[in-house]
């Protein structure tokens, strides 16, 4: 390191922790002597320290090419600032590091996360798997490439987990609306859990590790939605099925299925784990936190995702568990020599089973595991196998079918999501093993590593380019970088020939090879490679230096591991299963192959695959993510240094680091470099406003060679940072010299006033205290002589006080002695009378008892004589019984008789019944004829007469009277021509009429409540006509009421005259209309369906296609812009009074809303116009006020058939009640407000246009409203950040190097908002609406601001704080001068950005406590919020630090006890995009009077036909 000076900050390696820091202390040479932060003295080598950058954040930078010092301290340490953070993710470049942080942190992956980072360029937010999916995805899509996203780490770094992150967001992003079935994306995602269950295991270092690789290739269509997907996965670690380990477990599977539901244990015979070989070799059965029930259940329910029939899943568990019982089938000697036989009967019923799940012959089964068939040229030799081999053999067995069965269910799965042969780009995601080096390194530990070394040089490639693609962005001269390429480890693992793994195929194809000898023939073969060693104390280990490190690989089961066939009697067994499933897993060989390759290497097919991944990757943009595991526990809050290290080295992240050193590590921003640097030449800035000249300037001034100039940044070579630095801290050692002089004097100085003042107080106070000394002793002598005088008079006293109280005592105890004796005398006394009495009250109770015993007796005796004689009576009467029952069913039948009796004569009745209603409508029609001819007849009648007039007066329209004298005059019709002999004939029918009547009576009682549901009809009619008369102006004379009181009568008259239903020919709010005011009314009718008969149908006509005339000229009125009156819209109130003169309201069917409807769908298309929209909004809103306060629903009057119509039958007497009330004063405005809206019961088709009428409402609410976020959204995003200056020129030029002025941006939301703001108050939108909109709109705001603050580091510093504090300041004073009626709550929806903003600019954080944040300072923020605040904010402007670490501890621990809940851990707030508000909230904010002067449209106004307008 060059440039140490005594009391640089430097790192030194620690045995411990691996690097530790401390301050150089004293410099002798090369040997430095450093006091580290732990307390201990230190001496090493100036070449072996790293500088360490004193003006780090303290919590870190997101991206570790910010650094100023690039080395592993630097990167160790900013690790560690973020993890104890709860930071877990941090950029190297576009490098992702994942720290797994051992706990749940749902906060971070909820859907809200997602749509923040949906589109956010990369490095723009906090650093998230996110944004890397992002960042492919859009990478993708703009250019029109495929992508890749390579996850690695070691066991337990959550791989697994970030993967499913990843394909989650890409699921999100490229995810189809819900459609029926199973969408892709829903599969990829279901995968996931099915491919763990049977690929993942407990490790030593993971809980849920994948014991295989695996690459998702996700494609997409051309519109970017997910159009098929395909898995491959690698090296699925096959001995774990037979051989575990303590502490770790087999593959989840066996432990889920032994934990099924009971009759699925049943069903394969299974039990506790404990008792299967496979899985008791190791002592953990059970996950903490994990129920394998419940897993069970949710693979069953993955599986129907992805496609898998429940057949399907009966066969894979079928296998499973045959494993389990294959595993448990011991061998011992037979009677053969080496030869071998199940065990015991334990281990011939787990054969048997094994047998019966994977239906195969038993015997065949016991054979393919105890024999060997060799078959040779001239024979077929059968030979045994000893219990070993057979054991060997039983395990072969059990792996090929597991790992058969985990290809079936990785094939199943991909032809169940289905691959699209038209997708045009894809993108892979890659989890796979990270580099491995335990103790003991088999074949598995080989392969992965050579994936990982395959995996590293397509890393250290792409990281090369990077850094080219850097310098070439920046514009400056750059030559070429070199870099350790690992293709020698490549050529000497997988060379042809002569490689390891060609030299281990061939070991394999010989039958007496072992691994010793492989291991000798790799010692001569490679004895000369730099990268190959052999261990000094072994005879088959190989050593091989890794890019990460050397491992050594022990040979032992090298040759077992790397043989890929099945044997031949396990291949005939299982291919001859009667199961389809199992006879699927092994079909027959061809012929022809197994001839030509009777050898397969698993290491040679493994090398063919890697081959095609890595070919996939460079056809492929690549991602990185490097998952590190924080320590071995796997807990929560501990950081290893040792291991991060270890693991940082092996994920290739110090070797892209090693690379970017290689050319320039060090790279600042123009303002970064001149803030830091500029006092090193204050001259080099003054009158400066350029930073690029001002960073020449400075770096010639100090004499810096090698450094380059781009075109946003300065670039420094190695060590140019740390001499730039030592410079700095000499210029600042100086300066903190003078001031540190300065501060003693004046400290001197003050010190002697001190001490001069103290002398003075000293002596003052000396001489206070001799006075009072004296003061005391002459207090003392007085106080003295009063002591004495009190106690003598108190002496004195207490002689007299005792002597009294003596005998006060000897009086009173010999009167009390006086009062007992008297006492004891009256007890005595007392106690004798009450002896007495209770001895002679005792012989009279003897007495009366006994006389009380003898009646008893007496009446027990007595009482059951006649009890018995009672018994006797019921005896006899229980003889009888047998003839009451008999009586009994005589009189059942008789009931039945009657009965049938009764239901024929109800028969007969109804017959009678509907002869007498024919007979009755023969009357009626004959009376009404005979009414006319002869009117003496009806004096005649007089009594009837009156009966009808009382019915009339209830009931005007309903003729029931008529029946009486229909039934009275049936015998008249014949005597039409003879008038006065007929006079005699009708008082005999009168008679027989009146008999009649009183038969037919109860008939008419059906007819009486279909009358009385018409009465009630009438009575609403009347009551509508009541309200209308009495709206008639109090301008009209008495004539015009009493013509209309004739008009209202003459119906009634009509239908007296003619009984049966009269065609309605005109009808209109259910009045009828004589044939004097047709003519004047046909020009004012709506065009309403009307029911009618075919005779009228032709002069309708032309009246139809007269109102809808009126209807097109409305329309093509009102959907032009007509302007405002007296502030309201004149087309709303001009459609309201058209529909309601029409009488649209009350029609059972019209098509005038419909029109109306599409008028106002196809005016609002233009969305982009808000003050098109305004408009339309203004008009819709007060069409439903009007709406709204005007129409009521039929039923909701509430008048019942029994009601009476209003106490005033007479329109006049109304009339003249209107008269007298008009002239009131306080009614006047009332009244004018009902002459423009008047209440009227609607119909269905007005009660559903005024549905579809708020449904525009809302929906031109919504319009308006999400335009103006749509303009501010982009204001936002630049509103959140201050924009950069720069310290040196503002203090020394007064000038800011930024362009943009800080209340640029601001000033156009202010615009933004004010043009809104006038564009609706021009077009009258009622206040309540605008108040909304704004409200919801700054809601918006305060999510966008507070979102983006809790997500940019760079938005939480001091700065930034002021900056967005000064923009709310100008959005509190646009809502003062908005007023109340149009910004409402506006400024109370900005609380959370107001208060988060407060705490940034407040001063000295570190002094306050955790309850006055909660309470005083931020009461409306969570736990989360505040946490996340608190550890993202940086002082840029005065270094101020933080909270305290108290306060952050008090945070951390209040959310790990809420870690549980993923509501409550969410930080980010969400959007409110609901409607606000209600039709009734609508309507009370506008009046009826409000539209007292509104005028309707000029342009009706002189159409004939809208006459009524003017009125």
């Amino acid at each position: 390191m060059a440039s140490v000076i005594v009391g640089s900050l430097v790192w030194v390696e620690d045995p411990d922790i691996a690097w530790i820091d401390g301050e150089v202390v004293e410099v002798n040479g090369e040997d430095i002597k450093v006091l580290c932060t732990s307390g201990k003295m230190v001496v090493v080598k100036a070449s072996n320290v790293y500088p360490k950058d004193a003006e780090a954040p303290p919590c870190g930078v997101d991206d570790m090419t910010k650094l100023a010092y690039l080395h592993e301290p630097g990167v160790l340490q900013n690790l560690r600032s973020r993890y104890d953070m709860n930071e877990i993710y941090t950029y190297t470049g576009n490098i992702l590091i994942a720290v797994n942080p051992f706990r749940k942190l749902p906060h971070l992956y909820d859907s809200h996360m997602m749509a923040q980072y949906k589109g956010a360029a990369f490095g723009e937010l906090s650093p998230h798997p996110f944004a890397v999916a992002d960042a492919a995805y859009r990478q993708m899509i703009n250019e029109g490439l495929s992508q890749s996203i390579l996850v690695s780490g070691e066991s337990g770094a959550g791989k697994t987990e970030s993967t499913k992150l990843l394909m989650r967001y890409l699921a999100y992003m490229g995810g189809r609306a819900a459609a029926e079935g199973r969408t892709v994306e829903q599969q990829v995602l279901e995968s996931n859990p099915v491919l763990e269950a049977f690929g993942n295991a407990k490790t030593v270092r993971n809980n849920n590790s994948s014991r295989f690789g695996k690459f998702v290739e996700i494609q997409f269509d051309r519109r970017g939605k997910i159009s098929g997907a395909a898995i491959r996965t690698y090296l699925l670690e096959r001995s774990r099925v037979c051989q575990v380990s303590d502490p770790e477990r087999n593959y989840h599977c066996f432990y889920m299925l032994c934990a099924a539901p009971t009759e699925d244990i049943q069903r394969y015979k299974l039990g506790n784990p404990r008792t299967f070989h496979y899985l008791n070799q190791s002592n953990c059965y059970e996950l903490d936190g994990i129920d394998d029930s419940k897993e069970y259940i949710a693979t069953r329910r993955a599986m129907d995702v992805v496609g898998i029939g429940s057949d399907e899943q009966d066969a894979i568990f079928r296998v499973v568990a045959a494993v389990l019982h294959l595993g448990n089938i011991e061998f011992t000697k037979g009677k053969e020599i080496d030869s071998s036989v199940p065990k015991d009967e334990k281990s011939w019923f787990h054969l048997r089973t094994a047998a019966e799940l994977l239906m195969c012959d038993e015997m065949l089964l016991e054979d393919s595991l105890c024999k060997r068939v060799i078959v040779t040229r001239d024979e077929t030799i059968t030979k045994w196998l000893d219990p070993e081999a057979a054991a060997l053999s039983r395990d072969a067995l059990a792996k090929i079918v597991y790992s058969r069965l985990f290809d079936w269910i990785v094939d199943k799965i991909n032809s169940s999501i289905g691959q699209d042969p038209d997708s045009k780009f894809l993108i892979g995601v890659l989890d796979i093993y990270g580099f491995e080096s335990f103790k003991t390194n088999s074949f598995e530990q080989f392969c992965i590593n050579l994936t990982n070394e395959k995996l590293q040089q397509h890393f250290n490639q792409h990281v090369f380019k990077m850094e080219q693609e850097e310098y070439t962005k920046e514009e400056i001269n750059w030559s070429y970088i070199e870099f350790v390429d690992n293709q020698d480890v490549l050529d000497l693992i997988e060379k042809k020939p002569g490689g390891i793994i060609a030299l281990l195929d061939e070991a394999c194809m010989f039958p007496r090879s072992t691994h010793e000898t492989f291991a000798q023939k790799l010692y001569q073969t490679f004895k000369n490679h730099k990268r190959f060693s052999k261990p000094k104390l072994s005879r088959s280990d190989f050593t091989i230096c890794h890019y990460a490190g050397d491992v050594t690989y022990q040979t032992e089961l090298f040759l077992d591991k790397n043989k890929d066939y099945v044997v031949a009697e396990h291949q005939a067994l299982l291919s001859a299963s009667k199961c389809s499933f199992v006879s699927g897993l092994f079909p027959p060989l061809a012929e022809e192959s197994s001839k030509s390759s009777k050898f397969s290497s698993i290491g040679s097919r493994f090398k063919q695959q890697l081959q095609a991944l890595l070919e996939t990757l460079s056809s492929t943009e690549p991602h990185y993510m490097r998952c590190v595991k924080p320590n071995n526990l796997l807990k929560p809050a501990i950081f290893e240094n040792k291991n991060i290290l270890q693991q940082l080295r092996c994920g290739g992240v110090m070797e892209a680091i090693r690379i970017s050193c290689a050319g320039y590590p060090t790279r600042k921003p123009f303002d970064e470099f001149v803030d830091r640097f500029g006092l090193l030449a204050p001259d080099a800035l003054d009158g400066s406003s350029d930073e690029v000249a001002a960073c020449k300037k400075l770096l010639e001034k100090v004499g810096l060679q090698g450094y380059q100039i781009g075109k946003a940044k300065v670039f420094l070579r190695a060590g140019q940072m740390a001499e730039l630095d030592a410079r700095r801290t000499e210029v600042l050692g100086k300066s903190a010299s003078i001031i540190q002089r300065k501060i003693r004097s004046y400290l001197a100085r003050r010190s002697f006033i001190v001490l001069r003042r103290s002398a003075l107080h000293i002596q003052s106070a000396c001489r206070g205290q001799l006075a009072r000394k004296v003061y005391e002793s002459l207090r003392r002598e007085a106080a003295s002589l009063r002591i004495q005088r009190d106690l003598r008079m108190h002496l004195a006293r207490k002689a007299y006080k005792k002597l009294c109280s003596s005998s006060v005592s000897i009086q009173t105890g010999m009167r009390g002695m006086a009062a007992r004796n008297e006492l004891r005398f009256r007890r005595q006394t007392k106690a004798a009378i009450i002896i007495q009495s209770q001895c002679r009250k005792y012989v009279a109770r003897l007495h009366y008892l006994k006389l009380k015993k003898a009646a008893i007796a007496t009446q027990c005796a007595w009482r059951g004589r006649l009890a018995r004689k009672e018994l006797r009576k019921l005896k006899m009467a229980a003889r009888e019984t047998g003839a009451l029952q008999a009586a009994k069913n005589k009189l059942e039948k008789q009931v039945e008789e009657l009965t049938w009796r009764l239901q024929l004569e109800k028969r007969m009745r109804v017959d009678m019944e509907e002869a007498k209603a024919q007979e009755n409508m023969k009357l009626q029609s004959a009376l009404q004829d005979i009414q006319l001819q002869f009117k003496e007849t009806k004096e005649l009648l007089a009594k009837e007469r009156e009966a009808a007039k009382r019915a009339a007066e209830v009931v005007p329209v309903i003729q029931e009277v008529p029946v009486v004298d229909n039934a009275m005059l049936e015998k008249l019709t014949s005597e039409n021509e003879k008038l006065k002999a007929m006079v005699s004939t009708l008082e005999k029918k009168i008679d027989e009429t009146e008999k009649k009547f009183e038969e037919t009576n109860k008939i008419s009682e059906e007819r009486l409540k279909q009358a009385m549901e018409a009465e009630s009809k009438i009575v609403q009619l009347k009551t509508v006509m009541h309200r209308l008369e009495e709206k008639i102006s109090d301008m009209e004379s008495e004539n015009q009421v009493l013509r209309q009181q004739t008009l209202l009568n003459s119906p009634v008259k009509k239908s007296l005259d003619h009984p049966p239903i009269p065609v309605i020919s005109n009808l209109e709010n259910g009045h009828h209309m004589d044939e004097g005011n047709k003519s004047n009314e046909l020009q004012m009718v709506t065009p309403v369906k009307k029911v009618g008969t075919e005779s009228d149908g032709k002069p309708r006509r032309p009246n139809l296609e007269r109102q809808h005339e009126n209807v097109d000229a409305l329309i093509n009125c009102v959907a032009k812009n007509i302007g405002f009156s007296n502030g309201k819209p004149i087309a709303a109130f001009t459609i309201y009074k058209c529909l309601l003169h029409w009488k649209s309201f009350e029609a059972e069917r019209t098509n005038v809303f419909d029109r109306l409807i599409q008028m106002i769908g196809s005016a609002i298309e233009n969305e982009e116009d808000n003050s098109h929209m305004s408009y339309w909004l203004s008009n819709t809103s007060a069409l439903l006020f009007l709406l709204q306060k005007s129409l009521k629903a039929a039923g909701s009057s509430g008048s019942t058939p029994n009601r009476k119509p209003p106490t005033s039958t007479s329109l006049f007497g109304r009339m003249t009640m209107g008269f007298r009330s008009s002239p009131s004063s306080n009614n006047l405005p009332a009244a004018a407000a009902l002459a423009v809206v008047r209440q009227v019961e609607a119909k269905y088709p007005a009660l559903l246009f005024k549905q579809q009428l708020a449904a525009y409402v809302e929906k031109i609410y919504g319009i308006i409203r999400d335009n103006l976020k749509k303009e501010l959204s982009s204001l936002l995003s630049l509103c959140i950040q201050a924009p950069r200056t720069s310290k040196g020129s503002v203090l020394r030029s007064g000038r800011s190097f930024g362009k943009d002025s800080p209340s640029t941006h601001w000033q156009s939301i202010i615009d933004s908002l004010n043009t809104l703001l006038s564009t609706l108050k021009e077009n009258f939108v009622p206040p309540v609406l605008v108040q909304k909109i704004f409200t919801q709109t700054f809601s918006y705001i305060n999510v966008q601001l507070f979102n983006s603050l809790l997500l940019r580091r760079e938005c939480c510093t001091f700065s930034n704080g002021e900056y967005v504090k000064a923009g709310l300041a100008e959005l509190e004073l646009w809502c003062a001068q908005a007023k109340e009626e149009y910004a409402g709550s506006s400024w109370d929806e900005l609380k959370h950005i107001r208060q988060a903003v407060g705490f940034l600019v407040i001063h000295q954080k570190y002094r306050i406590s955790y309850d006055e944040i909660t309470n005083d300072l931020c009461p409306i923020l969570s736990v989360q919020q505040l946490y996340r605040i608190c550890t993202l904010y940086w002082d840029d402007n005065y270094n101020t630090r933080s909270v305290s670490p108290d306060v952050i501890s008090s945070m951390r621990i209040l959310m790990t006890e809420d870690s549980n809940d993923a509501v409550g851990n969410s930080f980010l707030l969400d959007d409110n995009s609901s409607i606000p508000f209600s039709v009734d909230d609508l309507s009370n904010s506008l009046q009826e009077k409000d539209f007292l002067e509104v005028k309707p449209a000029e342009e009706l106004l002189e159409n004939p036909a809208f006459l009524f307008l003017h009125e």
